[in-house]
């Protein structure tokens, strides 16, 4: 009995070292870029290419995934760390089934918490990474001491971008931030609101290349969505833009995007296990 009872939590383990979610911070220099609204409809395209997607809104006291989807969750991060309530409890569906977890106040009190609340949190987050594919994190713009954590303890980083001159100079400042703490962070950067595919393209190579010249990484061109009123339109009528209008220009170009990123990114397992939570420890004791 013995012998089988070691054999199967042998197999329990081998299954949860084969399997778990790739956690994505997406970020941004400034507010008002289009972050929330990528990270939102980033994540139902997942869907749609039959990945299991968590969007977690981390973006503090601004969090607005509930506006965008018309909807009012009845829980939220800090809820489930102040009354110990389960992570599945706080979790709400939205549209084609999409999982998310509604922001808060939860992040800049996470840090005050006491080591038995974190390591509540470490316990419920690591049932989350072997029931996802992707967990995603829409961070708030900018980077803040506390919710640089959260972002260098992801697997990567998506930064969103317009080609505006004040929106590069401030994503470029964000990659600067980010890599200053680890620079073997994969950085992913997409052009968005573009007036045209040339124009978008010129300028998404441009920053490449500027940032390989003067902080020496190649950041990932994830791509370049267009400037659409689709989203605009989205935005009022509180629906998802790949919901509301497939064909737009704006939806064409996420769902090519989510492919191609899905094409370089097809090996889910190839990270360490729980990397997520063991950096993220690793950086409180250090803090």
């Amino acid at each position: 009995m013995n012998d089988q009872a070691n054999q199967l939590r042998l197999k329990l383990s081998n299954q949860r070292h084969k399997h778990h979610a790739k956690t994505i911070a997406v970020v941004s220099g400034k507010g008002g870029v289009g972050k929330s609204n990528f990270a939102l409809n980033f994540s139902l395209e997942l869907l749609k290419n039959n990945q299991k997607v968590l969007l977690f809104d981390l973006d503090v006291g601004m969090g607005n995934i509930d506006v965008l989807l018309g909807l009012h969750a009845k829980y939220t991060i800090i809820d489930m760390l102040s009354n110990d309530i389960s992570i599945h409890d706080i979790i709400e569906i939205g549209p084609n089934r999409l999982a998310y977890i509604s922001g808060g106040s939860g992040l800049n009190q996470f840090f005050m918490l006491s080591q038995e609340k974190k390591d509540y949190f470490y316990e419920q987050y690591h049932k989350l990474l072997i029931e996802y594919d992707y967990i995603i994190f829409d961070m708030g713009a900018g980077a803040s001491n506390d919710s640089l954590f959260f972002i260098l303890a992801s697997d990567e980083c998506i930064v969103i971008t317009t080609p505006e001159p004040t929106s590069i100079t401030d994503a470029y400042s964000m990659i600067k931030y980010i890599i200053n703490k680890d620079q073997h962070m994969p950085i992913n950067v997409i052009m968005n609101r573009c007036t045209s595919e040339r124009s978008g393209q010129k300028a998404l190579d441009k920053f490449q290349q500027i940032v390989a010249k003067f902080l020496s990484i190649d950041i990932r061109k994830m791509g370049i969505l267009p400037d659409d009123q689709t989203v605009s339109k989205a935005v009022m009528r509180q629906t998802p833009y790949v919901l509301l209008n497939e064909r737009s220009a704006v939806s064409k170009s996420m769902k090519l995007l989510t492919k191609h990123y899905l094409n370089d990114h097809h090996e889910l397992n190839t990270l360490k296990p729980f990397s997520f939570i063991d950096k993220l420890k690793q950086f409180m004791r250090e803090r």
